[in-house]
This record gives C-alpha cells, structure tokens and sequence, in this order.
C-alpha cells in the first residue's frame, strides 16, 4: 500500500493534469470556464454557474468527483484511477461530464497513474 504522501503526489499530479487539459482546451475551444486547484481541490466553474468539483481523498486513497449528475469515486486499479461502479477511468468520464454540464469537448491526456 502507498504511503500518504505517494498518494497525495500522484492525486495531484492528476489534478494538475486535467488542470493543463483545461487550459488547453480553452484555448481551442473559447470556452468561458474558470478553474483553480488549492491543496487537493480542483474546483471548476462552468458558463451557466454550475460547478464540477474534483478532490483527492487521502482515508480512501481515491479521487472524487462532484457534478451535477452525481457524485463519483475512482481508486487506483490497473495503472489507472477507475470508478469504483464502473469501471470508467477518470479522463473518459470527466470528459463526458465536462461535456454534459459545460458543453465543452476536452481531450484529456493519459493522467498520471495512482500509487501501487
């Protein structure tokens, strides 16, 4: 098992993954979206005020994710985060989140691996 902080890097090399996906995307797609990442918390904020929320959660060595269709968690399996339901990684279905709720097609990398 990975100790605290090997979880806590690799979360936030995720985290700030998706944050340089963002960018990116932005300028590609003149989206009008915010974001910001404090401390483990990657809050983004959509046109219309909705957020999307994702955070890493040291106790349960997971990243969670919060959107307006659902709250979602995504554990280390296979070299990937997974949602712990189905199986989805975490860059397919933040993409499809960010779609559903921003209108915002995103690409996302191949995210750094959680811990082993």
């Amino acid at each position: 098992m990975a100790s605290d902080s090997e979880f806590i890097s690799a979360a936030d090399a995720a985290l700030a993954a998706i944050g340089d996906a963002l960018d990116r995307a932005q300028d590609e797609a003149d989206a009008d979206l915010d974001w910001h990442l404090n401390d483990g918390i990657l809050e983004i904020e959509c046109e219309d005020g909705s957020k999307l929320i994702v955070n890493r959660h040291v106790p349960n060595r997971e990243i969670w994710v919060a959107a307006r269709s659902g709250g979602f968690h995504f554990r280390g399996e296979g070299g990937a985060w997974r949602d712990t339901r189905g199986g989805t990684e975490l860059g397919d279905a933040l993409a499809a989140l960010l779609r559903a709720q921003a209108g915002l097609d995103i690409a996302l990398p191949a995210l750094p691996p959680p811990p082993v």
